[in-house]
């Protein structure tokens, strides 16, 4: 748990819960089988660009680059501070659980959630970090105790307090698994859901409080999940992190740039330096992780997040892959889209992965992806 300063902050759309656990009671689900996670929000500082260089040319990061990577008197360079969901080992939240070295590449994501038809999920929560956070999913089964979301929706009490965690709270977030939440007729044997913060929406998820459910149809998982019929997963999210709008952005400021009072932070440069355009945190292609063998049955889950600029086009060089029955090497997202698509490499090599838009080329929306 970090033990960063809480900048100040406007009055906010969510409601406080004290600082002491509070359980829910579940959703009714009829399934025996309970998948707990223990997930906390951590405050952790975050490198876009770990390697410290451009690793699509192989080359130091020239000008164009610099613009959203280069530290200096007023630009806060690669490195921010961000709110990130981590899984714990149990309860206590003192432990991390270590993450297996195939979702190395989830990098700013969350720990990924995963389900079969008829089971439900009970989430243990903990906001560690000095905001309001909460757990909103997409696609499953909640009721209003569960949802993790404040509007004015009719309900009072106990089904608020859910809406937003208080800093230092524990909530427990109960989610059911019924055949709406798994696949439907033209799908394979699983589907994605994401899950976020609805306690702020935009700037939570800005500030990286972002993961994905995985839900397997009934008879097709393995014992922790996992489809049978898959033999590498990989999740990818395609969003321009706009950190100007971030939870984090005065602490950012404050703490990163060498003369932060010089700051105009209505400057379009200033703010420009500040979106970056990544795939799971990382940009100008340090993401890693993205490994496969030849021969492999691959699914691919895609997904975008943002405002009106985040209309993306994920393209892969040098495979193909099906995607609601149709062959392509590009798929489209609009934000909270959500795309499954399934790769059976046949083409050994590293290869591009990155968005087709052009101004999302050139501020570094590129990864690689290796065939083995």
């Amino acid at each position: 748990m970090s033990l960063l300063r809480a900048p100040r902050i406007g009055p906010a759309l969510v409601v406080l819960v004290a600082l002491v656990a509070v359980t829910a009671p579940p959703a009714t689900s009829g399934s025996a089988n309970v998948r707990r996670y223990y997930i906390a929000a951590d405050s952790v500082r975050w490198n876009y660009a770990p390697a410290g260089r451009n690793l699509i040319t192989g080359l130091p990061f020239g000008r164009d680059e610099d613009t959203y990577v280069q530290n200096g008197p007023d630009r806060i360079g690669s490195t921010y501070l961000k709110s990130m969901y981590r899984e714990y080992t149990d309860a206590t939240f003192t432990k991390l659980k270590p993450r297996p070295p195939e979702w190395e590449h989830l990098g700013d994501l969350g720990p990924v959630i995963r389900a079969e038809v008829g089971d439900t999920i009970e989430v243990v929560f903990r906001n560690h970090t000095p905001f309001p956070a909460s757990m909103h999913p997409h696609g499953v089964f909640y009721d209003k105790n569960s949802e993790g979301a404040p509007y004015a929706d009719g309900t009072s009490g106990a089904d608020k307090a859910d809406d937003g965690v208080a800093p230092g709270g524990t909530y427990t977030y109960h989610w059911a698994v019924p055949e709406r939440a798994g696949p439907g007729p033209a799908d394979g044997s699983s589907v994605m859901w994401m899950y976020h913060s609805h306690a702020d929406e935009a700037a939570d998820v800005y500030a990286g409080l972002m993961g994905v459910i995985i839900v397997t149809r009934k008879g097709m998982a393995r014992a922790d999940g996992s489809p049978k019929d898959v033999d590498r997963e990989l999740v990818v999210n395609f969003e321009v992190d706009n950190e100007n709008s971030s939870l984090w952005a005065d602490r950012n400021i404050a703490d990163f740039p060498g003369k932060p009072k010089s700051i105009d932070k209505n400057d379009e440069g200033f703010e420009e330096s500040n979106l970056m355009h990544s795939i799971n945190g990382y940009v100008f292609g340090n993401l890693p992780g993205l490994t496969m063998k030849v021969g492999q049955r691959v699914r691919w889950y895609v997904m975008g997040m943002g405002t009106e600029v985040d209309v993306h086009t994920p393209h892969w060089h040098g495979n193909t892959l099906t995607v609601m029955g149709m062959r392509t090497d590009v798929v489209s997202l609009m934000p909270a889209q959500m795309v499954v698509a399934d790769m059976v490499p046949d083409n050994p090599g590293t290869w591009l992965y990155h968005c087709h838009v052009a101004d999302h080329i050139h501020a570094g929306m590129l990864s690689l992806y290796q065939v083995q």
